[in-house]
């Protein structure tokens, strides 16, 4: 297998997935690809410095560190998304916003896994399957605004923090059938936190479609991709 000093992220859905390769500087991105591909993409015949994978699971929830106890923790998200039989639960520090990632990642499981089995770390290891939330709230803080919006939104799931400054305001999924839905939770949020799309740039980890983007670009001042 081929070795590179690249860095790979991938991000899985119900159908499929996608990644970004970063290589001296520069971003390359595949768009949204079909679950099929994975065996025929050379991208992950590769061994890679850094190799980062997630999954766009709505099955999760940041709760405060103090008030977590690893015991509890199913019983927590069960709280707040509905878990099927034999879901797997597991949890993720959040250092950067001093909590807890409780999540599942059963939806896209096995094409994760699958992934996860070829695109090695240059040592030969497998990379950690962590929830798109947990990244989402990694990268918040990449956003230059003080008022910082980052989301991803793939296969009828809405990832969404919300920040200003170093604070927390928000850090959510939702259940999105199509884009214009998530647009609408997207601004009930911001309309709660009063927040201005108008002033406000909007960011996303996962790829957008054209139309998608112009539709953004018709509420927010901008729209960025990171």
């Amino acid at each position: 297998m081929e070795h590179t000093s690249d860095r790979i992220s991938i991000q899985v859905t119900l159908s499929g997935y996608s990644f970004k390769i970063e290589k001296e500087g520069k971003e390359v991105s595949s768009g949204w690809l079909p679950a099929d591909r994975i065996f025929t993409t050379p991208e992950f015949q590769k061994r890679y410095e850094d190799v980062e994978l997630s999954v766009l699971t709505p099955k999760a929830t940041l709760v405060p560190k103090n008030f977590f106890n690893p015991v509890d923790a199913k019983k927590t998200l069960e709280e707040v998304v509905i878990l099927e039989e034999g879901d797997v639960v597991d949890y993720v520090d959040v250092p950067q916003f001093n909590g807890v990632l409780i999540y599942s990642n059963t939806i896209g499981e096995s094409l994760s896994k699958a992934i996860s089995q070829m695109v090695l770390f240059a040592d030969g290891s497998h990379p950690k399957i962590l929830p798109e939330l947990w990244y989402i709230l990694r990268d918040l803080p990449q956003c230059k605004e003080y008022n910082k919006i980052l989301a991803s939104y793939q296969d009828s799931c809405l990832c969404l923090a919300i920040a200003q400054g170093k604070s927390l305001l928000l850090c959510n999924c939702y259940e999105a059938a199509d884009f214009t839905t998530a647009e609408y939770y997207i601004f009930l949020a911001m309309n709660r936190l009063q927040l201005n799309p108008e002033v406000s740039t909007i960011s996303f980890r996962t790829p957008l479609e054209e139309a998608q983007e112009m539709s953004l670009y018709r509420y927010f001042k901008s729209v960025e991709q990171i």
